[in-house]
C-alpha cells in the first residue's frame, strides 16, 4: 500500500483518487477550491461524474502540508495553466525522496517548457530535487470511462525506468493497464498537441463533415506532432504509441473529449468564448495554441493543422476558409522514400542474411560524395561481410542536423547504391533510431568517424561492437563547399 496526495479535485483528479483507494492505497485529495471539498465530503460524488460513488475511505483535506507530508507519491492534477503557481506551492513542504506524478497536458507560452520542466524547476527554486522523481502519466483515459471502470491504458513516462516503474506498480488496476517510457518530453509533447488536432477534428464534425475528415486528421496530425517531437530529440515510437496515436484516437473521437466538444460548438459558429463557456471545463488545446506556434517558427517544421486552428481561434478566421487553404497547398507525397524502394531493402535484407555472416552498419548524410567517405565505407565493408549504410533523410537533415545538402535523400541514395561496398541503404530519420536498427538488422559491428569517439559506446550493452575510424583528415563536404565559394 503507497500513501498517495492528489492535488486538484477535478474529474481526472477524483477518478484516479477512486481507482487507486480501491486497490487498497491509502488516498487523500486537496483543491485550491474549499468549496470542492465540501462539496463531495457531504456528497460523495463530484458534480460532473454522476454515475461515481466516491469512495468514503478516501480522505479529504483543505490544509495543503496536510495533504504533502509523509506521502509517497504527489499527483499534479490541475489544469496546465495552475501547474506553475501549484508546484510552487507544493515544493514549500516536499521531500526528495517523494515522487510527483503531472497528469496535466500541455507547454507554457513563455517558456515553451513542458510539465514536467515547469514543476522541476519550481522545486529545485526550494529543494535540490531529481528530474528523475518526476513522471508524465498520460494515454487514451477519458475520467468519464475510467471512473466506472472501463478497461483503459496509460503510460508512465520518466528518464528513471525505476521511477516509471514504480509509478507503474501503483497505478495498475484490474482495468487500468500502465506501460513505462523514458522518453518524457515526447509523451508530454503529444500530450499537448493531440488536443489541437482534437480542436480541429470537433470543428470538422461541426462544419458537417464525416468520418473521413477525421480520419484524415487524426493521421496526419500525428504526423505533424511527431514531426515537431523528432526536431525537438524525441524518438520517433513515442508518437506511435498510446501517448501519441493513442490518446490523440480516443480524444478526436469520443464526445467526452472538451477539446472535440469545443471544436464542435466552433465548427456550428459559436464565437471561441462561448464554446469554452459551453464546454464548461478547460479546454487545454486552446491554451497550447500559442506554444504550438512558437516551437514551429523555432523548430522550422510545418504544422498546417496546428496553424489553421490557431488561425481560427486567435485570428478568427472562418472555419470553412480555413479548410479551403488547406486543401489548396501543394501537392506532396506522404513519405520520402517510395514504397518500392523499401520493399526492395527488405527483400534484399532478408535474402541475404545468414547466420554467419558479418553485419557492419555506419550513418552518414553523404552529401557530395568524396574519398573520404570512400575510405571510410571501405573500411567499415573490410570489418564485417555485410554493409549497411543508414542515409539521413531530407528532413533529418534539415530539422536535426541543420543542414542543407546539395543533393536529395534519392539522388544521394543512388550514389552509395553504385558504390561496391555497400550492400544496402536504409533511411536514418532519428538520432535514437540507432538501438533499434542494431536489433532488427542484428548488426555485429557499428562504425562512426572519430569525431563522435564515445558517443554510441551504449550499444556495446546490445551485444555489437562499436568502432571509431580515423577520418580522412584533409577532405570533407564542408572543406568542398567552402573552397568552392571560395
Amino acid at each position: 500500500m503507497s500513501k498517495i496526495s492528489i492535488i486538484g479535485a477535478g474529474t481526472w483528479g477524483i477518478t484516479l483518487a477512486n481507482m487507486l483507494c480501491s486497490c487498497h492505497h491509502d488516498v487523500m485529495v486537496w483543491s485550491a477550491i474549499p468549496e470542492e471539498i465540501d462539496y463531495i465530503a457531504a456528497n460523495h460524488k463530484h458534480p460532473k461524474l454522476k454515475n461515481t460513488k466516491i469512495l468514503e475511505n478516501i480522505k479529504l483535506t483543505k490544509n495543503l502540508k496536510e495533504a504533502i507530508i509523509d506521502r509517497e507519491i504527489i499527483v499534479l492534477a490541475v489544469p496546465s495553466v495552475f501547474v506553475r503557481s501549484t508546484s510552487a506551492k507544493v515544493a514549500q513542504y516536499l521531500k526528495q525522496d517523494q515522487i510527483i506524478v503531472d497528469v496535466a497536458k500541455g507547454i507554457e507560452p513563455d517558456t515553451l517548457y513542458t510539465m514536467s520542466e515547469i514543476i522541476f524547476e519550481e522545486i529545485n527554486k526550494v529543494l535540490p530535487f531529481e528530474q528523475e522523481h518526476i513522471v508524465a502519466l498520460s494515454g487514451p483515459t477519458h475520467a468519464e470511462e475510467v471512473s466506472v471502470g472501463l478497461p483503459s491504458t496509460i503510460v508512465s513516462a520518466s528518464p528513471d525506468e525505476s521511477v516509471a516503474k514504480i509509478v507503474q506498480e501503483v497505478f495498475t488496476s484490474p482495468f487500468m493497464r500502465v506501460y513505462t517510457n523514458n522518453d518524457i518530453k515526447g509523451v508530454e509533447i503529444c500530450g499537448a498537441l493531440k488536443n489541437i488536432i482534437a480542436l480541429a477534428a470537433g470543428i470538422a464534425h461541426g462544419l458537417g463533415y464525416g468520418d473521413n475528415a477525421t480520419a484524415a486528421l487524426v493521421t496526419r496530425g500525428i504526423h505533424e506532432i511527431s514531426c515537431l517531437g523528432v526536431a525537438m530529440g524525441c524518438p520517433i515510437h513515442t508518437f506511435y504509441g498510446l501517448a501519441g496515436i493513442g490518446d490523440l484516437v480516443v480524444t478526436c473521437t469520443s464526445l467526452h473529449s472538451r477539446n472535440n466538444q469545443c471544436g464542435i460548438y466552433i465548427g456550428q459558429g459559436y464565437s471561441v468564448k462561448d464554446a469554452i463557456d459551453k464546454v464548461g471545463m478547460v479546454v487545454e488545446g486552446i491554451n497550447a495554441l500559442d506554444a504550438a506556434y512558437v516551437l514551429s517558427v523555432k523548430y522550422n517544421v510545418e504544422l498546417p493543422i496546428i496553424r489553421a486552428v490557431y488561425d481560427v481561434v486567435k485570428f478568427g478566421l472562418e472555419p470553412k476558409v480555413a479548410v479551403i487553404n488547406l486543401f489548396n497547398r501543394k501537392n506532396k507525397a506522404e513519405m520520402p522514400f517510395s514504397t518500392l524502394e523499401l520493399l526492395h531493402e527488405n527483400l534484399e535484407n532478408k535474402n541475404t542474411r545468414s547466420t554467419k555472416m558479418k553485419r557492419v552498419i555506419t550513418y552518414g548524410t553523404f552529401d557530395l560524395l568524396h574519398y573520404g567517405h570512400i575510405n571510410l565505407l571501405r573500411r567499415a565493408k573490410s570489418l564485417g561481410d555485410y554493409l549497411i549504410v543508414a542515409l539521413s533523410t531530407d528532413e533529418f537533415v534539415t530539422l536535426q542536423k541543420k543542414k542543407v545538402c546539395y543533393f536529395n535523400y534519392a539522388e544521394r541514395k543512388s550514389l552509395l547504391e553504385a558504390m561496391r561496398y555497400v550492400d544496402l541503404v536504409i533511411p536514418e530519420e532519428s538520432w535514437e533510431q540507432k538501438r533499434e536498427d542494431c536489433k532488427q538488422y542484428h548488426i555485429d559491428t557499428f562504425v562512426m568517424g572519430d569525431n563522435w569517439e564515445g558517443k554510441f559506446d551504449y550499444l556495446e550493452d546490445e551485444g555489437v561492437e562499436v568502432i571509431y575510424l580515423p577520418r580522412t583528415p584533409e577532405i570533407s563536404t564542408t572543406k568542398i563547399k567552402d573552397d568552392l565559394n571560395k
